[in-house]
């Protein structure tokens, strides 16, 4: 009975279903939107409407975001913003629900469910347009980056109830909404100026830092010569197989590429301190700031990685040098950037000071260890 039903219901379904592809294609539009690509490079299969939905958008996205319309104010940026949020989250429910039970969603439904959804995410993406990039590009990354999470979810979601048995909840589909819902409570913990998103930007690169840190110092003690109570080979001339251990000369020069790991989370911790401290973000001069601070400062994580990765064994001396050295001017720039920005008062320059040396000291002593290298 049940598979005579679904034959017979399923053009039906299948019809009643067609206004969520054309849903589907327009979230994957307004997702390339928002992220800064071409539209026409996603597949839209009824392109017009959805094109036409994207129109009513671009009058918020020509040119400057935010710009050349009333006076932006932040406080109703976000009230605006935690209601589009809100709602959308409640048009997923609405959009769940209707699939998850018989009887079936007419066409009609289906195509009134599909423009609400529409409608609440082009509001998202329509606030997220008012926010001006002279509030702050990396708070602006990070609102950015929570509006895609909301669509990206709401693709999820339209593409389990389309792949999902007539009228069934599935635990897939149980996942999407809550993916949905769980992106949209986001909002709340976005940091709610400039200030706060470059605080929240630093203490997430520490993080990773520390980690690091914390992974290689592990290893060092784990990693000890297997064969150090072994004689040398008289025929090989060495013990056993260096390509899993630290040689002698390797530790020392390891050492002071640990100084280096070191001096980063020490950067990373002081200037994080500085920034929650002294950080403004009350003027285009001190956003600006706090954004190149920013900016260079997400350049740290990568080069300790790649530092580190460089300095297991088999070690590549050459190669550990030329990433620390890159490590150390990424430091250099972000001690020096800190230094000649708001957020150093002349109290503060003394552990720039000193944390300049100390990266220089490191990379003299490494430039020293593998002179022969060159």
């Amino acid at each position: 009975v049940a598979e005579w039903y679904a034959l017979v219901a399923a053009p039906g379904a299948m019809e009643a279903r067609e206004p969520l592809r054309d849903l589907r294609g327009a979230l994957r539009a307004m997702l390339a939107r928002v992220r800064g690509g071409r539209r026409d490079r996603v597949g839209l299969g009824r392109a017009e409407p959805t094109l036409r939905w994207l129109r009513s958008l671009s009058a918020f996205t020509e040119g400057e975001p935010g710009e050349g319309r009333e006076p932006f104010e932040l406080p109703r940026f976000w009230d605006a913003l935690d209601q589009t949020f809100k709602v959308t989250s409640q048009e997923a429910t609405k959009l769940s629900l209707a699939f998850s039970r018989p009887p079936l969603t007419s066409a009609e439904d289906c195509r009134k469910l599909s423009e609400d959804v529409q409608n609440a995410i082009l509001a998202v993406a329509t606030v997220y347009y008012w926010l001006p990039k002279g509030q702050g590009t990396t708070l602006r990354k990070m609102v950015r980056d929570a509006t895609t999470e909301v669509v990206k979810g709401m693709i999820q979601l339209t593409e389990t109830i389309l792949s999902a048995p007539l009228e069934s909840l599935s635990q897939e589909q149980l996942i999407s909404t809550g993916g949905v819902w769980e992106a949209c409570e986001q909002v709340s913990n976005l940091p709610r100026d400039n200030q706060a998103a470059v605080a929240s930007a630093l203490a997430a690169c520490l993080g990773v830092v520390k980690d690091a840190l914390e992974e290689m110092e592990h290893a060092l003690v784990e990693g000890q010569d297997p064969y150090s109570d072994i004689v040398e080979d008289e025929e090989l001339g060495f013990r056993g197989n260096r390509d899993t251990y630290w040689s002698e000369a390797d530790r020392k020069l390891l050492s002071s590429c640990m100084g280096l790991m070191k001096a980063s989370k020490a950067c990373l911790k002081k200037v994080l301190a500085v920034v929650k401290a002294y950080g403004k973000a009350d003027s285009p001069e001190q956003i600006a700031q706090l954004d190149d601070l920013a900016d260079i400062a997400n350049e740290i994580s990568p080069s300790v990685d790649e530092l580190a990765l460089s300095m297991y064994p088999p070690m590549n001396q050459l190669a550990v040098r030329l990433n620390a050295a890159k490590l150390a001017s990424v430091l250099k720039k972000v001690l020096e950037i800190t230094k000649t920005s708001h957020v150093c008062p002349p109290s503060e320059e003394g552990w720039v000071q000193f944390l300049t040396g100390a990266v220089d000291h490191n990379m003299n002593k490494i430039k020293n260890f593998t002179q022969g290298q060159l």
